[in-house]
């Protein structure tokens, strides 16, 4: 489900990650604007709380793919992809799948190979989730005031409050999935440059972003750690995120952006 916010030039696609939705980056989209033609985007099984229940098949990385797939289809034009966590696996793997439907890459906390690890230390809690939030400072209180804003813009607005725009158990299985699998071979064969966001505090494996670009790929890879934040980095630390984009996006066409350059453009905000 595409949304489209405006602006003139090369098409930009914000992917939300698992449990949010194009809303989580309203903040990012006047900004953006002043860069291309700006659009969010809700992934399957996160667009309502009448959403469908899931397949085998509809978990796979490869369905979500598809599905962005089919939205770059109808923009004419390469399009820049930034990703926060699930949305950044799904960037990369579209920039393998369909290599001339992606003209750059921003994965924001996101590492390739979660294989072995399951959502078991973090079953009890979902399962705590209430189906409807009453109001927004119990959604506040569930989830502090920087994750309780992302919900907030995520869930749906009903009249008696807020409600989850999805199933708990989808949701599981498509973190489930990771655990099965790893991505570094759709990595190393993307062709797109790629700025990668690590948080101080990652929910991430430590280590692999940096080794993410580490890997030639026959394109340029900038990395930046952003001290501070955890896995939220636009939400917690929206100045350095701002910064960091707007230098890798102003480099596109130049071909001579380095990472001090990127370190350069976090400090001056």
């Amino acid at each position: 489900m595409l949304y489209d916010h405006g602006g003139h030039g090369t098409p930009i696609l914000l992917l939300h990650g698992l449990m949010g939705r194009g809303r989580t980056w309203d903040a990012c989209v006047p900004w953006l604007r002043s860069y291309g033609h700006v659009y969010t985007y809700d992934a399957p099984f996160h667009r309502g709380a009448d959403t469908g229940s899931e397949t085998d098949a509809a978990v796979a990385t490869e369905y979500f793919v598809d599905d962005i797939a089919q939205q770059l289809a109808t923009m004419g034009e390469p399009a820049v992809l930034i990703g926060h966590s699930m949305g950044g696996l799904h960037a990369w793997c579209v920039a393998a799948c369909h290599p001339n439907s992606v003209k750059a890459v921003v994965v924001e906390d996101m590492c390739p190979d979660y294989r072995g690890r399951t959502t078991q230390p973090w079953d009890a809690w979902f399962n705590s989730w209430p189906t409807e939030f009453s109001d927004a400072g119990e959604v506040y209180d569930l989830f502090g005031p920087v994750a309780g804003e992302y919900f907030l813009h995520s869930f749906d607005k009903t009249e008696h409050g807020w409600r989850l725009h999805g199933h708990i158990n989808t949701w599981r299985n498509i973190a489930q999935h990771w655990g099965t699998r790893d991505y570094w071979k759709q990595w190393s064969s993307t062709s797109a440059p790629a700025l990668l966001l690590e948080g101080e505090h990652t929910l991430t494996i430590p280590g692999q972003m940096k080794q993410m670009a580490s890997i030639e790929r026959g394109a340029p890879t900038y990395y930046h750690k952003v001290q501070g934040a955890a896995h939220l980095i636009h939400d917690e630390a929206p100045a350095q995120f701002r910064g960091a984009v707007e230098a890798f996006l102003d480099g596109l066409s130049s071909d001579d952006l380095g990472s001090d350059d990127l370190d350069d453009a976090t400090r001056r905000l």
